[in-house]
């Protein structure tokens, strides 16, 4: 287990599909959210497809390489085919033109690499209305 996780979350039984033409992203954000989630790497939408038949995610965490290779028309075709899945981008830095467009076809949410496991958490938990957005109030 790692330091800083809310293991109580871990028994909830939300899933986390993480979906990247990088090895080493999806690795990584497995790695980050397996503690509190239960999680599946998976390289395409294909696999995506095929895994959901049996094991429907709450989140796909989708890599915006794939969005580019499949074409943006796959986020309407995944919230079709996988009702009530939110969408995260996990984006790179100076893609926000086409995440924003991503917005606008059906994402829920973006996250802007480098990937940081406790914002990654945060982002990933707000998506299942697990934990309320931090407010700091001025003393």
């Amino acid at each position: 287990m790692q330091i800083g996780v809310d293991s109580s979350l871990a028994v909830d039984n939300k899933r986390v599909f993480v979906v990247d033409t990088d090895e080493i992203t999806r690795m990584a954000a497995v790695f980050m959210l397996h503690d509190e989630h239960e999680t599946h790497e998976l390289a395409d939408i294909a696999a995506v497809y095929a895994k959901a038949r049996d094991w429907m995610p709450d989140v796909l965490a989708l890599g915006v390489g794939v969005v580019q290779a499949e074409g943006i028309g796959v986020l309407a075709e995944l919230k079709q085919r996988i009702p009530g899945v939110k969408i995260l981008l996990l984006a790179d830095a100076g893609t926000e033109t086409f995440v924003h467009a991503c917005r606008q076809a059906g994402a829920d949410a973006a996250f802007v690499k480098p990937l940081e496991v406790g914002k990654l958490r945060t982002r990933v938990a707000a998506l299942l209305g697990r934990r309320k957005p931090i407010v700091i109030h001025a003393i």
